[in-house]
């Protein structure tokens, strides 16, 4: 049987790998600044976005395109 190729470039990378890479490329104020999520601006850690994100899927999107966006050149 012949293998799946996701075309997706997310795939296999986790949810937590991509907060953690944008905080570590802006930080927490500019990706909150970037993306307006109280997430981000009022107290903000990983594990309050995660939870956040999981459930609302439009944030997800906008940080998921962000992460897309900076890891365009690799």
């Amino acid at each position: 049987m012949a293998e799946q190729h996701s075309n997706d470039p997310l795939h296999g990378i986790t949810l937590e790998t991509i907060v953690t890479s944008l905080v570590d490329y802006y930080d927490w104020d500019e990706l909150g600044q970037l993306i307006k999520i109280n997430c981000f601006n009022s107290n903000p850690s990983v594990k309050s976005s995660l939870k956040f994100l999981r459930r609302n899927p439009w944030a997800r999107k906008q940080v998921e395109d962000l992460y897309r966006a900076i890891n365009k050149s690799d």
